[in-house]
């Protein structure tokens, strides 16, 4: 690496709709225009980074191009006041990995407003550890702890246990003091979800039995659930009286197939998560447990480590379901 230039994974456009990923040099002179210059340490990958850098679902609109979502590092320039030379930030969302070049390069510049100072309690690679899977996390569990549902209440059902945001969930929640049931399709990690805090691990298809019925027998005080579609609709449906309903994910469908007596007879909240364009308030307070009373005992239990020039092979697991936890990326030597 010259004094101007790093290494980063690129995404290029080889043909219409044909796409291909190599790490190899940029410039900082390419960067976009932003306040921060910050030196990236650690990153993840989330599967929204394994779709961009497959050219899926537009999320990167030109290319060449490098993806990746969440960034922790060091301040290397700054022309706002809130920040200098040296300070450790941690960087997620907004458009960081889209059409901003993100955290699958050593640098990335962006605006002032996207970056949080690193907490106290988390280091920077502890903090990617969680990213953008542990932020969406906290947030849906907030939601819920706000909502009133209390570790007395009753079993909190955790759906894609297995994945990033599940993951984390049930290990925060453990740390408070739920009971946590993880739903997974991949009976092989019982062993995993239960050394992470879940007291009990089902499949999916217990999820869903029962689930053509309007209303299903009263189940969980709880749910964190990152599927969607009929996970989501049977998770409603099974919620107990005055229970909460967190939700964020998609991948089992857009749709959601539902009818209204659980809400009307039964006081069950739906309450959806955005941790893409939330505002910094909630972000800062998210971080501070994630760093203080919300980190998880084993949060190592969730990390597999990974170097810029094996990241590839991770991005085809992830798409395929074959990650199970987080994926951190060391993106410096040092």
């Amino acid at each position: 690496m010259t004094a101007n230039t790093f290494t980063a994974l690129i995404v290029e456009e080889t043909q219409p709709k044909k796409f291909s990923c190599r790490v190899g040099t940029r410039s900082i002179e390419d960067l976009p225009a932003g306040d921060l210059l910050v030196k990236v340490h650690y990153s993840s990958l989330n599967f929204k980074d394994a779709l961009a850098a497959t050219g899926q679902f537009g999320i990167i609109k030109s290319y060449p191009q490098t993806p990746g979502i969440d960034a922790a590092g060091e301040v290397v320039e700054s022309s706002d006041s809130s920040f200098k030379p040296g300070d450790k930030v941690i960087v997620t969302s907004y458009d960081l990995g889209m059409d901003t070049s993100g955290a699958f390069g050593q640098y990335i510049r962006v605006p002032a407003s996207w970056a949080l100072p690193l907490p106290e309690g988390l280091s920077l690679r502890e903090s990617m550890i969680l990213g953008t899977a542990g932020l969406t996390a906290g947030m849906m569990i907030r939601k819920m702890v706000d909502n009133g549902v209390r570790p007395e209440d009753g079993d909190v059902l955790v759906t894609g246990a297995t994945g990033g945001v599940g993951s984390v969930a049930v290990a925060i929640l453990a740390k408070l003091g739920y009971r946590v049931t993880a739903s997974t399709g991949k009976a092989s990690e019982k062993d995993f979800l239960l050394g992470i805090g879940a007291g009990a691990v089902i499949g999916r298809e217990e999820v869903l039995t029962g689930a053509d019925q309007p209303l299903m027998a009263e189940r969980w005080a709880g749910v964190v659930d990152v599927v969607g579609g009929d996970m989501l609709s049977a998770a409603v449906k099974a919620t107990r009286y005055d229970g909460t309903v967190t939700c964020c994910g998609l991948v089992g469908s857009l749709e959601l197939s539902l009818n209204v007596l659980p809400f009307i007879l039964r006081g069950v909240s739906l309450l959806g998560i955005d941790s893409v364009q939330c505002p910094m308030g909630p972000r800062r307070l998210v971080w501070e447990k994630l760093a203080g009373e919300w980190k998880p005992d084993n949060l190592e239990m969730l990390a597999v480590d990974c170097p810029l020039q094996q990241l590839e092979e991770k991005i085809r697991a992830i798409l395929v379901g074959g990650i199970r936890g987080r994926v951190v990326v060391k993106l410096q030597d040092t």
